[in-house]
Parts: structure tokens; C-alpha cells; sequence
């Protein structure tokens, strides 16, 4: 599976953004879903996570009420809609898929086997 994240960009702080992973190789319909972000000197980060059996969402406690992810099985993709981004959401954001996730290490980047080349948020004040 190959992951490619578009989307990011230079915004202003309270502006949205939408970003897209595009899966190709096979199709993802069965993949928990996932965004992670990164800063430098920092560790990769959860930020949230969808199911393929019952499209359960899952977020970070700092995203939460601010971005959506959804997702778009025809057409391999899953996509994350941030709102009212705030300046310390500027990071390198990584999409990650995996077919045989467990609840229990949703939140963890080691437990994902494929990941994309990441896209650049930066949010300023």
C-alpha cells in the first residue's frame, strides 16, 4: 500500500484546512485510518483514527471538536478536515494505515504498517 497526503499549506490561526491520503496498491476499505503529526525534536503524535468496520472515529484530546475524519472507501481515500487551527497545530502531518490494528493501539505510530510522505501545516498567529 503506497499513501499520498496533500493538502497542507500556510494558513492563519482560526482558518481551516483540509487534507487528503490517497491510498494505491490495493484498496483500504478493510485499513484503520489514521493522521498523525509531527514537530521537530518531537515524538510522532496521535491526532485521530477511523475504523473500517464501523467507521468509529477517534481524536486526540487537542483536536477534538475541531477536526474531522472522514473517509471515502470508493475512492481509496481519508481525509481530514481541521477547523479553527490554532498555532500549535503547525506540523508535518503523516497519514497511516494498517489491516490488522487493535483497538488498544489506535493511538500508537508503531503499530501502523504503512505511511505517507507527510504533508506540511503551518499556522500563523
Amino acid at each position: 500500500v503506497q499513501l499520498q497526503a496533500s493538502g497542507g499549506g500556510l494558513v492563519q490561526a482560526g482558518d481551516p484546512l483540509r487534507l487528503s491520503c490517497v491510498a494505491s496498491g490495493r484498496s483500504v476499505r478493510q485499513y484503520t485510518m489514521a493522521w498523525f503529526r509531527q514537530t521537530p525534536g518531537k515524538e510522532r503524535e496521535f491526532v485521530s483514527a477511523i475504523r473500517s468496520s464501523n467507521s468509529m472515529t477517534y481524536y486526540s484530546d487537542s483536536v477534538r471538536g475541531r477536526f474531522t475524519i472522514s473517509r471515502d472507501n470508493a475512492v481509496n481515500a481519508v481525509y481530514l478536515q481541521m477547523d479553527s487551527l490554532k498555532t500549535e497545530d503547525t506540523a508535518v502531518y503523516y497519514c497511516a494505515a494498517d489491516a490488522r490494528l487493535i483497538l488498544s493501539s489506535i493511538r500508537m505510530s508503531r503499530d501502523y504498517d504503512y505511511w505517507g510522505q507527510g504533508t506540511l501545516v503551518t499556522v500563523s498567529s
